[in-house]
């Protein structure tokens, strides 16, 4: 298995001190695997210096030591594709608060200035209602 980026490496780093328990050397370093359990995509994605490279380096090197960390929203496909997605998990009342974060997330990250009106309706509802 290769080693792990300085970048990824300084990315763990930083949500293992957010993590009770964990505590990282100076240097090369290797996260725990219960870090690595405790590690979600979209915590990832918001980390500091974690961009979509860092965030595919991460996910298959935890996937090399046995540890499944799921994406929030599949890769690939258009934003269309994505958006049409959730608008069906939210009309089937199965949309979940880290798939409207990860969709807005890659949202940003592709610059896209249009949000459909159908998910927009459901963004308030969620606000309004505290859905979690």
């Amino acid at each position: 298995m290769k080693r792990l980026s300085v970048r990824a490496q300084n990315v763990l780093k930083e949500l293992a001190l957010e993590l009770p328990g964990e505590q990282s050397p100076k240097g090369n370093w290797s996260p725990s695997r219960e870090l690595l359990r405790a590690l979600t995509a979209e915590r990832l994605a918001a980390a500091r210096n974690c961009g979509p490279q860092t965030l595919r380096e991460i996910v298959d090197w935890a996937q090399g030591c046995g540890v499944t960390i799921r994406p929030v929203i599949p890769p690939g496909g258009s934003l269309s594709q994505m958006w049409s997605g959730l608008i069906a998990n939210a009309s089937a009342g199965v949309l979940t608060r880290a798939e409207v974060v990860g969709a807005l997330q890659r949202s940003v990250r592709r610059k896209s200035v249009r949000i459909p009106i159908a998910f927009q309706i459901v963004l308030v509802k969620i606000l309004l209602s505290g859905i979690e």
